[in-house]
């Protein structure tokens, strides 16, 4: 099944429902249904960031309008609904946490906290510098911001705190822990991948890449971690207490005419999908390194990318707002 939006797709992400939703530049949400898609207006401006509502159902997004807000479809009807504003600023990261139930998004300088179950409950953490990306930590109790010169760590729920603060000069763009919650991985403005072995603050220095790392996924239960910003996927070892300390990364579905600009993978399965900036899409089986292609012909390249739980799925779309749901067969 594929669409064509006519706006640049900021996200494609499957509920826990597995229903495939997309977040675009337009401020519309376009959930997915079965001979097409209905459309919500979510924002007055572009989405500028999305996620899954640690509900599991639906999603939320962060607008250029300053607000965060949850679509969903209930029965046949797709409903949106505030959660959070800010006027005057962009959201440009939003996380949320199925084990806690906790939401958080950045705008400017400031973290935000926020609790759907507890209306009340609201917490703002200030940085010197932009915040750029969020991320929970695997219980949901801990975020991480990536932000100039190295990534913060809060606790989500402490009104009175001072970060832990990961060091690491430059501009850092894009956050993720590993599932086992002991590293904290990096992306940065310059064509750099760094990380932090938490527990003592140690330093991974993964560099080597060609192009930006603009995504990340874990995978085979933190195994192993995919990233882009290569001529293929590059797959990092995290087996092991010190991870991918002193090892080599694999790269996966290595093309010279195109960069990996997106990457997707099953957290409990060795089932990888990747975008090119090209517009094609493949997916992977890293135990048998079968490679297929979803989307063999060329495009717009693609901006946004998801596979499903059991990776039987992938979604995609991209830049000029052609996007596509297509079955894998590995």
């Amino acid at each position: 099944m594929t669409f064509d939006f006519d706006a640049y797709v900021t996200a494609a992400l499957f509920d826990r429902s597995g229903r495939t939703m997309f977040a675009l530049g337009d401020g519309t949400v376009r959930a997915v249904t079965g001979d097409g898609f209905v459309t919500v207006e979510a924002h007055q401006g572009a989405v500028l960031s999305a996620c899954v509502h640690p509900s599991g159902l639906g999603i939320l997004t962060g607008g250029d309008d300053g607000r965060v807000v949850w679509t969903r479809l209930e029965g046949g009807e797709i409903v949106a609904s505030l959660v959070g504003e800010v006027k005057g600023r962009w959201i440009d990261s939003v996380a949320a946490s199925a084990e806690s139930g906790l939401i958080a998004f950045t705008a400017g300088r400031d973290l935000h906290v926020l609790d759907p179950k507890d209306p009340a409950f609201s917490r703002v953490f200030t940085h010197e510098k932009s915040a750029a990306d969020v991320a929970f930590d695997p219980k949901g109790r801990r975020l991480a911001v990536a932000t100039y010169n190295g990534a913060a760590l809060w606790y989500a729920r402490i009104a009175d705190q001072k970060p832990q603060i990961l060091k690491w000069a430059g501009s850092h763009v894009l956050v993720a822990w590993s599932p086992d919650g002991r590293f904290l991985m990096s992306a940065m403005q310059e064509n750099q991948l760094h990380g932090w072995k938490v527990a003592d603050d140690k330093n991974l220095r993964m560099g080597g890449y060609p192009g930006k790392v603009k995504s990340m996924s874990f995978l085979s239960n933190g195994l192993m971690m995919a990233t882009s910003g290569s001529n293929g996927a590059v797959v990092w070892p995290f087996a092991g207490a010190t991870g991918p300390m002193g090892k080599d990364a694999a790269e996966i579905g290595y093309d010279q005419s195109a960069m990996v600009a997106r990457v997707a993978g099953t957290p409990n399965a060795s089932i990888l999908a990747a975008g090119l900036d090209d517009g094609r899409v493949w997916a992977a089986d890293l135990k048998s390194g079968k490679i297929e292609h979803l989307k063999a012909e060329k495009g717009a390249a693609i901006s946004a990318l998801a596979i499903s739980l059991d990776g039987s799925r992938v979604a995609w779309g991209d830049e000029d707002g052609g996007a596509g749901v297509v079955e894998t067969g590995l």
